[in-house]
């Protein structure tokens, strides 16, 4: 059965373009509510479910695939197709290692499961991106995206206002709370990831005051606004955005000029927001978040330690690395005396994740793919014609969250990466052989439609699958039992890995279910699933491997351990040995010997 659409004006579709796109990139961001284990899993299942719909009708609205981007095997490559094809070849390699990493690393089926779906996604938005910009539709998705982005940087910033100046009206429901004192951190609860959404809408509102789709003036006055609310997350990411919209003003002649004074003037309008907030904090007795942090001990949050750690890692394993998605696991079993005391699960630096998980060559291979295709993107941006050519401003959200992957990872997270990667695709889509929508080919399935419902399902089912854990951590009033909770979520397809998190730090004697550190330790391992493994092997008779694992506990000196340590204190009875978490291991073991 043929999936083209029936002769026709394919215009029609392109007028919700504006709405999906807004569902898809601003919705998840705002979204309040969640329910655990996971404090994002909704955002990013709604992310998933939002880009499907826009993908699935835009795809009606773009020729069918062979008059769109096979075309391009009728020709030699061009540098944007080159560009393209880098990047497509990072996802695949990407995927191929999710793939890959559960056949020798122990990663649980149900995490690499969950990579391959996000890494899968990334690569239909490319796509998605790449075949609108090639088939002449370019400006128009482009409208839609700046549209959504730009509702999730006022509205973000309108949570942000209220989580700083009037904390009591953020109830949880509509407006998250902040744990962090006189910080913004909007629904998505985390400063950084607030701040380079509020840039992202800066870009947006900007492009689309150039664009006309907004008064340039009312365009300025919002992207101010937006600005004042990336100071008030504190965060230094934010800061150093503010040097990419400075960039973007001086390189970009063709912006109009109160647009490019502006630009050249943010990070002067950054500080002055900045000095304003201090001052308001000193003269009212105010908490103001962004102070606290820049007068930290640690100016860099811990980071040069993991940075450190990382290193030492890569030295160990320089080929291949530790395996896909197992930094957490390898930098939690390997001894760091004097380890950042945080539970990391990420590097907090994209290149240096590549080479600590899949090894320096393969690295590389990946960092320069990466490399040719910022350079293709710019190469197009640079060519891009037009009063605002819309290659341009997509190309500065690219480089926004790659200088923010530098420093945190993003784009672990569907609401990052899926814009982003839309982004990329359209910087790469390059000038169409098609100018304008192409008659659609009779006969002829059309792949991107297929893979958008696919999507779209996938989406969906991973929310039905996520309630199979969610009644272990918030049990309804007629739940069953405990264990029999447990066991019916170790049949989830893609969240197994969180019952067993539970059957393991709930059981009296850990021993019993030793099964559960098969998978759960490969997710995140914190203080109280460590004391469970340690008890369950010593409980198994494996004394050295328990010790091993209490002693890098102690290194995190963690409060939530004080009790399980608590013994050591004590001289033992006479006759009496120590407890085992009191003993240093008398044989050397590495993150290997617990696969």
């Amino acid at each position: 059965m043929s999936l083209a659409p029936a002769a026709a004006d394919m215009s029609a579709p392109r007028l919700a373009w504006p709405l999906l796109a807004t569902l898809a990139v601003a919705a998840p961001t705002l979204l309040a509510f969640n329910l655990p284990p996971s404090a994002t899993f909704l955002n990013q299942a709604l992310s998933l479910v939002g880009w499907a719909g826009w993908l699935l009708v835009m795809a009606v609205s773009l020729p069918a695939w062979p008059n769109g981007l096979l075309a391009w095997r009728r020709r030699p490559l061009d540098l944007d197709a080159r560009g393209l094809a880098a990047l497509v070849t990072v996802l695949v390699l990407l995927a191929l290692a999710a793939l890959a990493s559960p056949l020798w690393t122990g990663l649980p089926w149900s995490l690499a499961g969950s990579s391959l779906g996000l890494i899968g996604a990334a690569l239909l938005a490319t796509l998605g991106g790449a075949m609108a910009q090639r088939a002449g539709q370019g400006d128009a998705a482009f409208r839609a995206f700046c549209i959504g982005l730009a509702v999730a940087g006022v509205a973000g910033s309108a949570i942000g206002i209220v989580q700083v100046f009037t904390p009591d009206l953020a109830g949880g429901s509509w407006v998250a709370q902040s744990v962090l004192e006189g910080r913004a951190v909007g629904n998505l609860r985390q400063p950084n990831h607030l701040s380079s959404l509020l840039m992202w809408g800066i870009v947006a509102l900007l492009w689309l005051g150039e664009a006309r789709v907004l008064p340039r003036l009312a365009a300025l006055a919002l992207a101010l606004a937006v600005l004042f609310c990336v100071v008030l997350t504190g965060s230094r990411t934010g800061a150093v955005g503010t040097v990419v919209l400075a960039a973007w003003g001086l390189l970009d002649k063709r912006l109009s000029r109160p647009t490019r004074v502006a630009l050249l003037l943010a990070p002067v309008l950054y500080a002055l927001c900045w000095a304003g907030m201090t001052a308001w904090a000193h003269e009212g007795q105010h908490v103001f978040g962004g102070e606290k942090q820049l007068h930290k001990s640690d100016p860099s949050s811990s980071r040069f330690g993991i940075w450190a750690n990382t290193l030492a890692l890569i030295r160990m394993q320089p080929w291949v690395g530790v395996g896909f998605g197992e930094f957490n696991f390898a930098w939690t079993l390997t001894p760091f005396p004097d380890r950042p005391v945080a539970f990391f699960d990420h590097t907090h630096n994209l290149a240096l994740q590549f080479a600590v998980e899949l090894g320096l060559p393969l690295a590389a291979l990946l960092t320069g793919l990466l490399l040719v295709a910022l350079w293709a993107a710019w190469r197009a941006a640079c060519a891009a014609s037009g009063e605002a050519p819309a290659r341009r401003a997509a190309l500065v959200m690219v480089v926004m969250v790659a200088v923010h992957s530098q420093l945190e990872y993003p784009l672990w997270y569907a609401y990052f990466l899926l814009p982003a990667a839309f982004a990329f695709g359209l910087c790469l889509g390059g000038p169409g052989p098609v100018a304008q929508a192409a008659e659609p080919v009779a006969g002829r399935t059309r792949p991107l439609l297929v893979a958008s419902m696919w999507l779209l399902l996938g989406g969906l089912y991973s929310v039905v699958d996520y309630h199979r854990v969610v009644v272990i951590f918030a049990p309804p009033e007629n739940a069953t039992p405990l264990p029999q909770r447990v066991a019916e979520g170790r049949h989830s397809t893609f969240f197994s890995h969180h019952a067993d998190y539970a059957a393991a730090t709930t059981a009296e004697h850990p021993s019993d279910v030793m099964v559960a550190f098969v998978r759960a330790p490969h997710y995140l391992l914190d203080a109280r699933l460590m004391m469970a493994w340690a008890r369950a092997l010593n409980e198994a008779g494996q004394v050295e491997r328990a010790r091993h694992v209490a002693q890098r506990l102690k290194e995190f000196r963690n409060d939530d351990a004080a009790e399980f340590f608590a013994p050591c204190a004590e001289a033992p009875e006479p006759g009496e040995a120590l407890p085992f978490q009191c003993v240093a291991p008398t044989v050397t073991l590495d993150y290997r010997d617990f696969r």
